[in-house]
């Protein structure tokens, strides 16, 4: 029997209809896996063996009652033939301490998702400089100076850190705004924290579109996620609306210039974020909208992950 564990954070704190991980955790169960959960802080390494206190886990598709945990056991990371990593950020110490323990499970055969040492590698916000030619005009630095003459230069922009999820401390900076100086302090920490800051992409208004690789290739449908009323920001979290719609040719385009270059280096589930012609994200830690897209178009991405798993 193939055994699955999932690491992600507090199972009791998910919301199961929209919440990527549990419908992994449901097409596992379906394909008769025995599934096991645990967060990243019951990962350790005890005897020289990397290990787990888990809980075996069962899941059914409701709201009111979807999970059931068994006893705590402990297992050696070894003994699973699938780990998904789906811890959401920050990329913090202990995440990072929780990769390099999940590269013991790597080095002894287990499918590791994502790769332990691109997640340590491939920053959500940083990793899009790497496809120039895919981007729309942007600035990483913490320097004020750089940060107002880009916004000169530009007119209107975006400013975001480099560590956050759900759109959680992004500022939209307009011509003239007086409150400038207060955000790029806020985002920089008086010059001592690097951020990024982008042409402000008015094609939002037709959405920030989530496109999610599996080994490189899209699924066939994006979400595009609108910004509520008076909000810049489309992220769910942000209280956007997400539709699902077919890709485009450039979002197709788009997925051709790094799919490949994802997929060599490990990251097998991969959440692009795209506005109009530009990519503007590459998420990698835990990306999500697999039960959007499934719910309004009728398809199953996780069923997609899970068969190219197991060619592998």
């Amino acid at each position: 029997m193939i055994r699955t564990l999932l690491i992600m954070d507090p199972i009791a704190s998910i919301k199961p209809y929209k919440d990527t991980s549990f419908a992994m955790m449901l097409e596992a169960q379906a394909r008769g896996h025995a599934l096991f959960y645990c967060t990243a802080s019951d990962l350790a390494f005890r005897n020289g063996q990397a290990i787990a206190h888990v809980r075996r886990i069962s899941v059914t598709d409701n709201s009111s009652h979807f999970y059931t945990l068994d006893e705590i056991d402990t297992f050696l990371l070894a003994d699973f033939n699938i780990i998904l990593m789906r811890k959401d950020p920050p990329f913090d110490t202990d995440y990072l301490y929780a990769t390099q323990l999940l590269d013991h499970a790597k080095a002894a055969g287990v499918t590791v998702v994502n790769d332990p040492q691109a997640l340590r590698d491939v920053n959500e916000k940083l990793f899009i400089l790497q496809f120039p030619h895919c981007i729309a005009p942007t600035l990483v630095s913490s320097n004020e100076s750089d940060i107002r003459a880009f916004w000169r230069d530009q007119g209107d922009i975006i400013l975001k850190p480099l560590h956050g999820m759900g759109g959680a401390g992004i500022f939209r900076l307009q011509p003239n705004d007086p409150n400038a100086g207060a955000i790029i302090e806020t985002l920089t920490g008086h010059g001592k924290h690097i951020m990024m800051a982008q042409r402000y992409l008015p094609e939002i208004a037709q959405g920030d579109k989530r496109i999610l690789l599996i080994d490189g290739k899209p699924a066939p449908y994006c979400l595009a996620r609108f910004p509520k009323a008076g909000e810049t920001r489309a992220n769910l979290a942000a209280g956007g609306k997400g539709v699902a719609q077919p890709l485009s040719e450039r979002d197709v385009w788009i997925c051709e210039q790094v799919g490949e270059r994802l997929k060599k280096i490990g990251l097998r589930f991969v959440g692009l974020d795209v506005i109009g012609d530009y990519l503007t994200e590459i998420n990698v830690t835990s990306p999500t909208c697999i039960r959007e897209i499934d719910a309004q178009c009728r398809v199953n991405i996780a069923g997609l992950l899970f068969d190219a798993l197991d060619q592998h």
